[in-house]
């Protein structure tokens, strides 16, 4: 990511960066291009700095398409990031410093300013078309802040799972081990060899499953629609915590079925509507090849 030499959350809040025009449906338009309408003002000075972490509800759509819908694909809950420095003249990294928590906005990018940004435009979309988003600011918290809040609340939560899990084992007649990071598994299939290292790519098939039963992927299963073998490479953080640790555990032919803590999982962050935030996830592996990064 390209960064500027003075970023502008760095610049006070004077907001010098403003020009006085108004186009003519309400858009303002900062120094470097990005263009801008206050839909809610709310009094505050909690303005974002460069890697706060905001909380926010945010649609964003080209023309009549919507690409994101926070509160649909979150359960309406608020989503969260860090704030990253301006990759581009008129990112809108740019337009969140301008607001406070409780303000809304409207922020438009020029789409030929993403694609020579580097980002790849979907085959519909036309260089002169504007990236909309609409956004509400929930929360903003230092790095530090939300770095405690999010290891207190992902401690309680780890003993919440457990409790269900211990549940779910014995109205189940489970008895799987479980690790020290609370991730619990059975192999089903010894397989043969060494176990998979770090680094190593991992061919998989799999299912995943909600705690109910629910099926929510799959590359087995035909109406998923993706039947092919799945690739990784471990220990990279490619895919979640708790398959890095548990895919270590196996051997090439392996079958086990992985219990997976919702801090292991996607934790508070819901990835789609079939997993709801704090979801524990349960997943049928097994490992059908293992080969060094350089032999895949």
């Amino acid at each position: 990511m390209n960064k500027r030499s003075i970023p502008i959350a760095l610049l006070g809040m004077s907001f010098l960066y403003l020009n006085a025009c108004n186009s003519g449906d309400g858009f303002k338009t900062t120094k470097d291009g990005l263009e801008y309408r206050i839909v809610k003002d709310n009094p505050g000075d909690q303005h974002p700095a460069i890697g706060d972490l905001l909380e926010m509800h945010i649609t964003t759509r080209v023309g009549d398409s919507v690409l994101f819908d926070s509160r649909k694909l979150n359960n309406d809950q608020p989503v969260q990031f860090p704030l990253a420095e301006p990759a581009f003249r008129g990112d809108i990294s740019e337009g969140f410093t301008l607001l406070t928590p409780g303000d809304s906005a409207v922020f438009r990018v020029s789409l030929d300013s993403v694609k020579n940004a580097g980002a790849q435009l979907l085959p519909w979309m036309k260089p002169s078309d504007k990236f909309q988003y609409e956004v509400l600011l929930v929360s903003v918290k230092s790095q530090q802040a939300a770095m405690q809040e999010m290891e207190a609340q992902a401690a309680q939560q780890k003993e919440t799972d457990e409790q269900v899990l211990q549940e779910y084992f014995t109205q189940n007649g489970l008895k799987p081990v479980k690790t020290a990071s609370g991730l619990y598994y059975q192999i089903e299939k010894e397989g043969t060899g060494n176990t998979a290292q770090p680094g190593q790519q991992v061919t998989v098939n799999y299912t995943g499953r909600t705690l109910d039963g629910n099926a929510f992927d799959s590359n087995v299963d035909p109406k998923f629609n993706h039947v092919e073998p799945f690739t990784f490479p471990l220990g990279q953080g490619a895919v979640i915590p708790g398959w890095d640790e548990g895919v270590a555990l196996l051997k090439k032919g392996s079958k086990a079925k992985l219990f997976i803590p919702s801090p292991l999982a996607y934790g508070a962050q819901s990835p789609g509507p079939e997993i709801p935030a704090n979801s524990i996830l349960v997943f049928d592996i097994e490992v059908t090849d293992i080969k060094t990064a350089d032999n895949k």
